[in-house]
């Protein structure tokens, strides 16, 4: 659930801290005190598209915070699949609005845009005003039965977007396999003249690196022998060199180890030193032997280096890289060279593979059309909760001429709002205020089966009041029992379910105008309901109905 929610520096907000709690959380205020700029910086925090003008007057940024507690094993497991782990129980959403740039942070860790609206869709979900719009698209219809069919369905899904995937694969390789003996011909001498080039060059793992190795020590020979040559005199050779001087310390020490122990003890450790000095003298003229060479050998190296660049440039970076791409001109060959029984074989994978998707959309489109009955039920009975008296509620599954990556399911919702009218698709029938009211329920619906622990409304109530809004307001209730629920919303029958309420408000001093949000007491909770029922002027009996309508939705819990 939300535990709190910090908001910086955004349009009317200099800084605010809201803890939230379980159950129905409701958010009242007048109009323009700022209820959508709450809501707003939640969707920000979440992933949300801003502009600079959204940063308030005189700051350099803006910051939103959002604190969740996970106790779901299913949002944990969903976490984990991001690698995403609650901290003592917690995340915690972040993100830093700046003008040309923002950031983003998962328990302080900056993460990437689609990592951060990942995580934001496992633990919140937000229905804003105008979302209920979505029902009026038909594409959208399908992705709510899958919703409501869940586990049932995903494993089959999962299936058939794998199975598609092949298919489609399939279907283009046997379309690029289909040419003329012209082309089959010129293509297969393009291959075998490319596998040819790459077999020829004999190319050895790690050659290249070797050949530059060497190559550099042949276009540095010059300085390399003289600086060998030049070491090579003061540690062995000359009179004065180290070995000759070393010579002579052993010899006198020689002379005394015999009369004392540290004396003999330093004679040993200067004959390590001479054996050390003799073995690095001998390495030194191996070298400087490995450092000679001809004009030949140059000469051959400098051709073989470019040879194996030249095959880079139109084979690949390494020589792993074109080792790799000569088998593959290989295989190409190879069906070229029998081509008739790769299309065959091509043939006959593909048809096996569209059977098989054929199979899993079959079984997928048994598990809809199962579930589709069950939602088309549910939702019709939360539809006369919200009194719609007559109401019909309709899932129509048809078929798509042709499988694709979700099946061949076409789904619409159709739905007869008055007795003897036939079903017909909600776009023809639904007003703005009804759609609003088929989306609360099929929320409702969904809840029942959801993980998502919190439920976001933003003015669901939009075109609704007196009887319709009394129902509205017992589902929203009957939500807020098993999800943690936060509401926006004008109408005071909806406000006295609360079982927590805030109220948002905005201040006007020398500074300038703010808006803030504050918990109210329950006396206070009562004046609220009054001003939003009795407007500009709250009587006695404007007060008492408030306090009546509170003690009725108390009942109703």
């Amino acid at each position: 659930m939300l535990r709190s929610l910090h908001v910086k520096n955004l349009a009317l907000i200099d800084e605010i801290e809201v803890e939230f709690e379980r159950g129905l959380n409701i958010l009242t205020g007048e109009t323009g005190a700022g209820k959508s700029i709450i809501l707003g910086s939640v969707n920000l925090a979440l992933g949300g598209k801003y502009t600079k003008d959204m940063i308030r007057e005189g700051a350099d940024y803006g910051y939103v915070e959002l604190t969740f507690e996970v106790e779901n094993t299913s949002q944990q497991k969903e976490l984990k699949e991001l690698d995403i782990f609650p901290e003592e129980g917690f995340v915690v959403l972040s993100r830093r609005l700046m003008e040309r740039r923002s950031v983003s942070r998962i328990n302080g860790e900056t993460v990437t845009m689609s990592v951060l609206k990942a995580a934001a869709a496992a633990l919140i979900d937000i229905h804003g005003q105008h979302e209920h719009q979505s029902l009026l698209y038909k594409k959208n219809h399908l992705g709510f039965v899958d919703a409501f069919a869940g586990e049932a369905a995903a494993e089959v899904k999962d299936k058939v977007h794998h199975s598609f995937q092949k298919y489609q694969r399939l279907k283009k390789q046997l379309e690029e396999a289909d040419m003329d003996e012209s082309q089959r011909v010129k293509e297969m001498s393009f291959l075998a003249f490319e596998a040819d080039e790459i077999d020829k060059a004999c190319l050895k793992e790690e050659e290249d690196e070797e050949l530059e190795i060497l190559f550099r020590r042949m276009t540095n020979g010059k300085k390399i022998a003289e600086s060998i040559l030049a070491a090579y005199s003061y540690t062995s050779g000359q009179e004065s060199s180290a070995s000759e001087s070393l010579s002579r310390a052993i010899r006198l020490l020689s002379d005394i180890a015999v009369y004392d122990k540290k004396a003999e003890e330093l004679y040993n450790q200067l004959g390590e030193i001479d054996s050390l000095l003799n073995d690095f003298n001998r390495e030194l003229s191996d070298y400087l032997d490995s450092c000679e060479f001809s004009e030949e050998e140059f000469y051959e190296t400098e051709k073989r280096l470019n040879e194996i660049n030249h095959l880079k440039t139109k084979y690949g970076s390494t020589i792993e890289d074109i080792l790799a791409y000569g088998e593959r001109q290989k295989e190409k060959l190879e069906k070229l060279e029998n081509h008739e029984e790769y299309i065959k074989k091509l043939k006959t994978d593909l048809k096996r593979a569209e059977k098989e998707l054929k199979g899993y959309s079959k079984e997928l489109s048994g598990i809809r059309n199962e579930q589709g009955k069950l939602l088309e039920k549910k939702v019709e009975e939360g539809l006369k909760d919200l009194n719609f008296a007559d109401v019909k509620f309709e899932i129509a599954l048809g078929k798509l001429d042709s499988c694709t990556s979700e099946g061949m399911d076409d789904v619409e919702f159709k739905i007869s709002l008055n007795p003897g009218q036939p079903v017909r698709p909600l776009v023809n029938v639904a007003s703005g205020g009804e759609l609003s009211r088929i989306m609360l329920a099929i929320k409702t619906v969904m809840a029942d089966r959801d993980d998502i622990e919190t439920l976001i409304f933003d003015e669901i109530d939009v075109g609704i009041s007196g009887r319709t809004a009394q129902k509205v307001s017992e589902k929203m209730g009957v939500i807020g029992r098993r999800h943690q629920v936060i509401c926006i919303t004008h109408l005071a029958q909806i406000a006295a379910m609360a079982d927590t309420h805030f109220l948002i408000e905005k201040n006007v001093d020398k500074k300038g105008t703010t808006t803030g949000i504050r918990r109210l007491a329950p006396e206070e909770e009562t004046e609220e309901l009054a001003r939003i029922l009795g407007g500009a002027k709250i009587t006695e009996t404007v007060l008492q109905n408030a306090r009546e309508m509170k003690a009725l939705a108390k009942e109703i819990k």
